[in-house]
């Protein structure tokens, strides 16, 4: 879904860059080199990444892999080009008790393998190169692949009734925005190296994001009937990895060091379902 949005939008910005897929297996050093020799590259946004939360608890290997040591991986194939890395992060990171937006300085203290993998590469894409900037984001949706978004509107328009978490709060995130975000860092000529939140302002839970996501579909023409959105508590909802039940981030560092644009999340959810009716099911 990012990897996309990213190449759309540099595509569009006129940016010379070149993107990978499956085609480059990030687990292979020698891959990595063989692939960026002699391309001039000056720095690598890196979009790979295990995201499936409960299969997680199943599959750490196959995790740990793809969160820890493809990030470490790419991280010394940037440093041996001479080159700087974005590298992207999550909410999962922190236990998910707060009370208070997460600061970047805050100690990491993971519940799940997901989270911990995720925390674990942060450290290793830094330690191998020190010009690493780590992108944490939370409740990610966009054109490009499923989402909550797009998973709410095809129950919306099947059903008369859902439930949805009313007991997790966080910030929905448009990709478009966090893509535009990446680029003004990567354009940026006095980059300023660490970890930084980037996720929409404002905050709301699982249910009021899908009310709004209702309200706008009925608005849109997306959805011909009304369905009536229930709040859920979590133990109402059972999962195998535990969801943060506070997982807003701080975004006062990111807009010091880089003066970007944060729109509110639910003025971004109006412009992309309205700018993307055909994309909706």
């Amino acid at each position: 879904m990012l990897g996309a949005e990213l190449s759309g939008l540099f595509e569009r910005e006129g940016v010379d860059f070149v993107g990978t897929d499956r085609d480059v297996d990030i687990l292979d050093p020698a891959a990595l080199s063989a692939f960026a020799d002699a391309k001039g590259i000056s720095g690598i946004v890196n979009c790979a990444a295990y995201t499936a939360v409960d299969r997680a608890e199943d599959e750490d290997a196959l995790c740990r892999a793809l969160n820890v040591t493809g990030p470490g991986n790419i991280a010394a194939a940037a440093r041996d080009l001479g080159a700087w890395l974005i590298h992207f992060s999550t909410d999962y990171v922190f236990d998910g008790w707060g009370a208070r937006p997460y600061l970047e300085s805050d100690p990491v203290a993971p519940t799940g393998v997901y989270g911990r993998t995720k925390a674990e590469g942060e450290r290793a894409a830094m330690d191998a190169c020190p010009e690493t900037i780590v992108l944490r984001t939370a409740w990610l949706y966009g054109t490009h692949g499923p989402n909550f978004v797009s998973t709410m509107l095809a129950l919306m328009k099947e059903r008369p009734s859902i439930g949805v978490v009313a007991d997790q709060r966080g910030s929905p995130t448009w990709a478009y925005d966090l893509a535009r975000a990446v680029l003004a860092i990567a354009r940026s000529p006095g980059k300023r190296y660490g970890i930084y939140h980037y996720t929409n302002s404002g905050e709301t839970t699982w249910h009021g994001f899908a009310t709004e996501i209702h309200r706008l579909g009925r608005d849109c023409g997306l959805l011909d009937h009304d369905c009536d959105v229930r709040p859920l508590r979590t133990d109402e909802y059972p999962t195998k990895a535990r969801r943060p039940a506070y997982s807003v981030l701080s975004k006062e560092k990111i807009k010091a060091d880089y003066a970007v644009e944060i729109p509110e999340w639910n003025r971004s959810l109006e412009r992309y379902i309205r700018g993307n009716p055909a994309k909706a099911p």
